[in-house]
């Protein structure tokens, strides 16, 4: 995984953050999936770079590339 992207269990709840900050992959992902764009985000958030929004998008990828497996339960 990226190493701009770390996760520390007493920081943010141990969700995933961008290294140095307290900004969680899944802000970023909201963001940019409510249509923000990358310009606007960055503006919001001063500390993130490019290469920090692209670390979240490339951690939510690999993440999605795990199996799982939808199972009805009740």
């Amino acid at each position: 995984m990226s190493d701009r992207i770390t996760i520390q269990p007493d920081v943010c709840n141990g969700r995933p953050i961008v290294r140095g900050t307290r900004i969680t992959v899944q802000t970023v992902l909201e963001f940019l999936a409510a249509g923000d764009s990358v310009e606007d985000l960055l503006e919001e958030y001063p500390a993130l770079t490019r290469a920090d929004v692209q670390a979240c998008l490339d951690y939510a990828s690999r993440l999605m590339a795990n199996h799982y497996s939808v199972v009805k339960v009740a």
